[in-house]
């Protein structure tokens, strides 16, 4: 869907190297999802955040209400006679994807039980399956936790994605697409990454839920 790439560039003309990797990445991502993958992210920090703004796009309707289709319609109703119809009228379409940063019990159980650096590998390695895809965020691509979690992916069968700063540090290697935002400063890579993966999740919509436009 090059007119949002194109809209993006327009927005943000430093990202015009980027452009290849967005549409590298949305392609992956579609693919994956159309075969019955799911997505998983993770971040630390202001990047954790991001994880999360993700998933909050993919899970439930993100520029448009995304409604049930006839079938889903119809089992909600089949289900339940009386308050299937409530379901099937609010329920949004909705693309799988979970954020491995919100796991706050897990989380703390697997730094201090197994290692730190361990906390998003572990849950790649129990959540992941071949055919999903991992999307690790950090502005420096060298995060010792999210390298963790690329390389448990790779070696599961997982497609992995990196969204990081301008040398990808060590997550170029490891990742499938890196959309290296020509940036060093952590606050102009942030404020760049928002609005890329806003631009994925723009365009995963448009693919699974023309529909809803």
């Amino acid at each position: 869907m090059p007119e949002v790439i194109d809209d993006l560039v327009d927005r943000y003309p430093d990202l015009e190297p980027c452009r290849g990797d967005v549409q590298r990445a949305f392609e992956l991502l579609r693919d994956r999802f159309a075969a019955g993958g799911k997505l998983l992210t993770c971040g630390n920090g202001g990047s954790a955040a991001d994880a999360e703004h993700l998933v909050g796009e993919l899970m439930k309707g993100f520029a448009s209400t995304r409604p049930l289709d006839s079938s889903q319609r119809r089992a909600l109703i089949d289900a339940d006679p009386e308050e299937g119809a409530y379901l099937a009228d609010r329920l949004q379409g909705a693309l799988p994807a979970i954020a491995l940063v919100s796991q706050t019990a897990l989380g703390t159980a697997i730094a201090n039980d197994l290692a730190a650096d361990l906390v998003f590998a572990q849950q790649v390695h129990g959540y992941g399956r071949p055919g999903d895809a991992l999307l690790c965020i950090s502005t420096s691509g060298d995060s010792l936790n999210v390298v963790r979690a690329a390389q448990v992916a790779r070696a599961g069968g997982l497609a992995t994605i990196g969204l990081t700063g301008a040398t990808g540090g060590r997550l170029a290697q490891l990742c499938d697409v890196c959309i290296r935002v020509p940036y060093d400063s952590v606050i102009a890579v942030q404020e760049r990454h928002l609005p890329i993966y806003h631009a994925l999740s723009l365009m995963l919509e448009r693919e699974f839920f023309p529909e809803a436009e």
